[in-house]
């Protein structure tokens, strides 16, 4: 991004480091050669953002594509954003510094509740209506993803298309709709109609809400005889051919998870009732060591990083623990490269289920 037009801003800000871009591993693309512009939004700040692995899985998904050009934004911090309100200057994204109103598609990670103020105030101080009923065909289709949607409705008036479930595969089918749909002249309200069909999405558009007398949530009825009544969460069933990023991003401030992040399994074996993570990500599905191991090798050589964190809900129920452990270990040693095991729990269950 070229800073000179944001210079007079960034000089007046704490950590101007948050809202540059142009760090090693950053993928530019031509964005008037772009048949698609999607900027990847992550509603908290720069440090958290950066630090999360669904954020650096699905910006290098779409970005690996030919025809999408996937840019960041996030909400900046409060110095920052008194700066672009009193000059009305709208949020941009990172890599082109353009306003994200000029954007095809925005896609917001729900991650936590705390942050849905967060997504409201980044589509207000975009210039975009917060209502998806007040934006028109100029305005970004607003998409929403992440744990947040297993419970859409408290934000389902703002967004467009909920994708509910992972999002590796997800996300390329609605581009790639989009992307057709664009070249067909088909207007938004018919496309969000056609992408009501594919699995996993929630159009909140295209369902009626009823509450009782309490104001409850009684039902949610679709409007249209083809749109689903129950939307089936997506599952990638086989990790070991899921994309990983393995050139990743290096911020030129610290962050809160300044690492290699390697995800070893998704789901628990558990089932604790309390537990939103062991329930949502279900079910349970193993990542090979081989892979693993092979991943973090280029992930530590295109980064430079000096430590590896293994990432799961529980890691001593992973199998393959011993065979993963001394894999790295036979190369991680000898390079000084530290691994950490984050969630680890007393004891673990390693019989076959």
């Amino acid at each position: 991004m070229n800073t000179d037009r944001y210079a007079h801003l960034l000089k007046n800000v704490e950590k101007p480091g948050r809202y540059i871009g142009g760090e090693v591993g950053e993928v530019i693309k031509d964005k008037d050669k772009a048949e698609l512009r999607f900027c990847f939004c992550f509603p908290d700040t720069y440090e958290i953002g950066m630090s999360n692995l669904g954020m650096r899985i699905l910006t290098a998904v779409l970005n690996n594509t030919d025809y999408c050009y996937c840019e960041r934004a996030f909400a900046p911090w409060h110095d920052m954003e008194s700066q672009l309100r009193s000059t009305n200057t709208p949020l941009y994204a990172l890599e082109s510094g353009d306003p994200l109103g000029e954007f095809d598609i925005l896609g917001f990670t729900l991650q936590y509740e705390l942050s849905y103020t967060n997504v409201l105030n980044m589509l207000d101080m975009s210039g975009i209506p917060l209502y998806s009923a007040d934006r028109g065909e100029q305005y970004p289709l607003i998409v929403g993803g992440g744990p947040c949607t297993y419970n859409p409705e408290p934000l389902a008036d703002f967004f467009d298309i909920f994708i509910i479930g992972e999002g590796e595969e997800a996300i390329l089918d609605l581009t790639e709709l989009y992307r057709e749909c664009r070249r067909n002249g088909t207007k938004k309200v018919e496309f969000l109609r056609k992408a009501a069909q594919i699995e996993g999405f929630y159009v909140p558009s295209l369902y009626e809400v009823t509450y009782n007398g309490s104001g409850i949530v009684e039902a949610v009825t679709p409007k249209y005889d083809d749109v689903p009544a129950k939307i089936k969460k997506r599952i990638i069933e086989d990790l070991d051919s899921v994309f990983f990023p393995t050139a990743p991003i290096i911020p030129y401030i610290d962050v809160v998870h300044d690492r290699v992040i390697l995800e070893v399994f998704r789901g628990c074996i558990r089932g604790c009732r309390f537990c939103q993570a062991g329930m949502v990500y279900r079910p349970y599905r193993e990542k090979s060591a081989e892979v693993l191991d092979r991943c973090a090798a280029q992930a530590i050589e295109n980064s430079g990083y000096g430590e590896i964190a293994l990432s799961s809900l529980s890691i001593s129920d992973y199998k393959q623990l011993d065979k993963l452990i001394n894999g790295l270990l036979s190369w991680t040693d000898d390079k000084k490269i530290g691994l950490s095991l984050p969630s680890m729990r007393i004891e673990c269950y390693q019989q076959e289920y």
